[in-house]
């Protein structure tokens, strides 16, 4: 009996975990829609408009062209959207993150062929596989073996992927300009011929500053106004398009035939090919979809697709399409858009609904446009921008200032310099496919790399998405002086930013492994290096994992005086999205145990958010302290590090040992612990105490150890910051005399330093400058 009550028990609990979960699933679905989805429904505006804009198609009275065109909106949304994303792409994520960086760190973390330093390295993906027991046994593909072998197609895939990222910046300065100005172009059905040219333009540009202005709110604060916009975004073109269809032509549906697209084709030639670079629009949002993933789960996102925003949009173009074939005479070319399908009375309220939803689909790219510069300036690809965290609970909500007024300046030269949605929808055509493009090629690398599946099905993969983007990618590259030369510069210039960045963080890299100071130096200066030692614990901030860095030796040489305690400290980002907290310290020893020297890595990944000074002070000490008392049974010898091996000598720290910080004394018989009394202290000055259990067996070396690390810490700290200057060397090549010295130089003053930096107090900060001869 207590048996089977017991088996009731767990099943109704299982079940109740269930519901349980599939009611989170459907809140995220939910929220998706406001957050994934914008972009992607709002694009009824404008794709019939610029499917039919300048491109002389004459309709017909069998309607051909028109349900052409239809037939080719169907079959592109049902296989690149639908098919492809929702249900192929969608499940390579990086840790639950996507976008096209993350597929290339994902590639990368498979093959161990990353070029960024900073956690991107060959030898330091390795060693983090091993802390994080990601690394296992993996079947030697032949893709692999090659990828790893040649540095060349390394460089290739990198320069891939940004190229993909920066088509991604440039989606996100013609999104909301496309979008906004689209739903604005009702006025044109409302207002007189004159008078709607005077007043679309301002409309536009208002509605886009105010949309940047309120960027620094963050997503989050209205989060739950966006799913309800969009919602009655969808009902509403969902419902106009079955009214079209049941009153104007109710056997549209004959259109899905794949056969119309021949016939489409063979018909108008040269004009219906061009005519594909303004269908292509219907799957714009489809990349932000994929990008947005880390803010919901896989399968919310395809739920919210599939049953709700897959069919509103069908029965949307279809409506349409319906409307078009019973009305072939017009005006003008924007009679053919969204507007003049909607029945009159209905105009005015369709018109503020499709503003509000235009807003939401801008809002959604431009947060998208933020995730991607943080992940590329994680790794090294992009100088420093100021990140500010916009919600306490959803990491991935963030706003950039730079970029937030940088992309609102491009946004208002586009939308005023064009003043049309044909030359918006070319620009934005072109940057669409084209990270489509990139997104097709490293899937088909992730299929054969990581998920360990047959090259045929890889190249399959990869011919028939390929082949139906090239077509695509041809049609919208033909309209390069009509708009599509925009992306192409904005990319450009984002790919020359990132090259220089990149290229110049990589040599930095390479000169501080090349002049890096040997142990065996530091050990014939002795326990006092040479030097006066004082109290207090100095921290110096390095790029390396393994040996001295060159500025303490630039340092020492120059004063010689330093801290009791020396705390060799280096921040790595590493290309995955998070890193557990138990895995994110490792602690190493530098020479004997009397030196007092210690390396601490900390590593985060481009998801993570950094902790302020104070908070990251106490756990860095806390660390240290339990890496002493854990080794101290182990080396009662003492050892010093191997610089070419540093994974054999650190040690992950999981759980730091408890500092406890007070300006008064603390009561000791409250405790459960031991403590360690700090001794000639003086009154005034904050007191330190580590609580460790009573059932932890602490000899006097270890005590004596962690009393001197409590003594520097109550001293305080101080920051040893390396302020590099860049120089190249002297025979060097003038491209690269330009590069280092102007280019990388401007970047590097014009941006901000290290993430940890900011978090620094400025009066215990010591700066060291050293010119770099690269």
């Amino acid at each position: 009996m207590d048996l089977e009550a017991a088996g009731g028990a767990a099943a109704a609990h299982g079940k109740r975990w269930r519901g349980e979960s599939w009611r989170a699933t459907l809140l995220l679905a939910y929220q998706s829609l406001g957050v994934v989805y914008g972009d992607v429904a709002t694009s009824p505006l404008y794709v019939y408009k610029s499917a039919f804009s300048g491109n002389d198609i004459q309709h017909s009275a069998g309607n051909e062209e028109i349900y052409g065109v239809l037939s080719f909106v169907f079959w592109t949304l049902t296989l690149i959207t639908l098919v492809k994303y929702v249900l192929i792409v969608l499940r390579a994520d990086d840790g639950g993150e996507g976008g096209t960086f993350a597929l290339y760190s994902l590639i990368c973390r498979h093959v161990r062929a990353g070029l960024l330093p900073g956690g991107g390295t060959r030898d330091e993906l390795m060693e983090e596989e091993k802390v994080t027991g990601r690394r296992g046994e993996r079947p030697v593909s032949r893709v692999r073996a090659v990828l790893e072998k040649y540095r060349v197609l390394q460089r290739l895939l990198l320069l891939f992927a940004l190229l993909g990222t920066c088509m991604v910046i440039g989606d996100g300065v013609l999104t909301p300009a496309v979008s906004v100005f689209s739903a604005v172009s009702g006025l044109e059905l409302s207002m007189e011929k004159e008078q709607h040219k005077y007043i679309e333009l301002p409309v536009a540009c208002a509605i886009l500053i105010c949309l940047f202005a309120l960027q620094h709110y963050g997503t989050h604060k209205v989060g739950f106004l966006f799913a309800p916009i969009v919602c009655i975004w969808l009902l509403c073109i969902s419902a106009i398009g079955l009214y079209n269809i049941i009153h104007w032509d109710h056997h549209v549906y004959r259109a899905l035939s794949p056969y119309y697209m021949y016939q489409f084709l063979k018909k108008t030639q040269t004009g219906g090919w061009m005519s594909l670079g303004g269908i292509l629009l219907c799957v714009t949002g489809s990349e932000a979809m994929y990008a947005d993933l880390g803010h919901f789960s896989q399968s919310s996102i395809q739920i919210a697709f599939i049953s709700v925003v897959y069919p509103a949009l069908v029965l949307a173009y279809m409506g349409q399409a319906a409307f078009i074939s019973q009305h072939h005479n017009f005006e003008s070319s924007y009679h053919i858009g969204f507007y003049v399908s909607v029945p009159e009375s209905l105009r005015w309220p369709v018109l503020v609904i499709a503003i509000l939803a235009a807003v939401v689909g801008s809002q959604a790219i431009i947060t998208g446009t933020f995730s991607i510069i943080k992940q590329c300036s994680s790794l090294s690809c992009f100088p420093g921008v100021k990140i500010v965290h916009t919600s306490s609970t959803v990491h991935g909500q963030i706003y950039i200032p730079e970029i937030n007024w940088m992309l609102m300046i491009l946004c208002l030269a586009v939308t005023i310099g064009f003043r049309d949605t044909k030359h918006l929808a070319n620009a934005q055509g072109l940057a669409v496919i084209t990270v489509m493009l990139v997104t097709t090629c490293l899937m088909s690398l992730v299929i054969v790399l990581c998920w360990n599946k047959s090259i045929f099905l890889a190249i399959g993969f990869l011919l028939f998405f390929g082949t139906i983007e090239v077509l695509y990618f041809s049609a919208s590259l033909v309209k390069f002086h009509e708009g599509a030369w925009v992306p192409i510069t904005l990319s450009f210039i984002f790919m020359v930013v990132m090259c220089v960045w990149h290229y110049g963080t990589i040599k930095k890299y390479e000169f501080d492994v090349q002049n890096k100071v040997s142990v065996n130096w530091l050990l014939n200066l002795g326990p006092s290096l040479g030097i006066v030692r004082v109290r207090g614990i100095g921290l110096i901030h390095t790029e390396l994992m393994s040996g001295i860095p060159a500025i303490f030796s630039h340092f020492v040489t120059n004063l010689p005086a330093f801290h009791q305690v020396l705390v060799f400290l280096c921040v790595k980002s590493v290309p995955v999205p998070h890193v557990q907290p138990e895995e994110r310290f490792l602690v190493g020893r530098i020479g004997p145990k009397e030196y007092r020297l210690y390396r601490v890595i900390v590593r985060y990944g481009y998801r993570d958010v950094q902790k302020d000074d104070l908070e990251f002070e106490k756990e860095l000490v806390s660390n240290i302290a339990e890496f002493i008392r854990s080794t101290g049974e182990c080396d009662k010898n003492g050892f010093v590090e191997d610089t070419d091996k540093p994974s054999d000598k650190l040690s992950p720290i999981s759980t730091g040992i408890p500092l406890w910080e007070e300006d008064g004394d603390l009561d000791a018989s409250a405790s459960p612990h031991k403590e360690i009394d700090p001794q000639n202290i003086a009154p005034k000055r904050k007191k330190a105490r580590f609580m460790i259990p009573k059932s932890a067996q602490v000899d006097s070396e270890v005590r004596r150890e962690l009393q001197e690390l409590m003594d520097a810490r109550e001293a305080g700290m101080s920051f040893i910051l390396g302020h590099s200057y860049m120089k190249a060397k002297s025979g060097s090549s003038f491209i690269k005399r330009i590069v280092i010295n102007f280019f990388y130089e401007f970047l590097r003053k014009n941006s901000r330093g290290p993430s940890y930096a900011a978090n620094i107090p400025h009066a215990s900060t010591l700066e060291v400058g050293m010119v770099y001869q690269v």
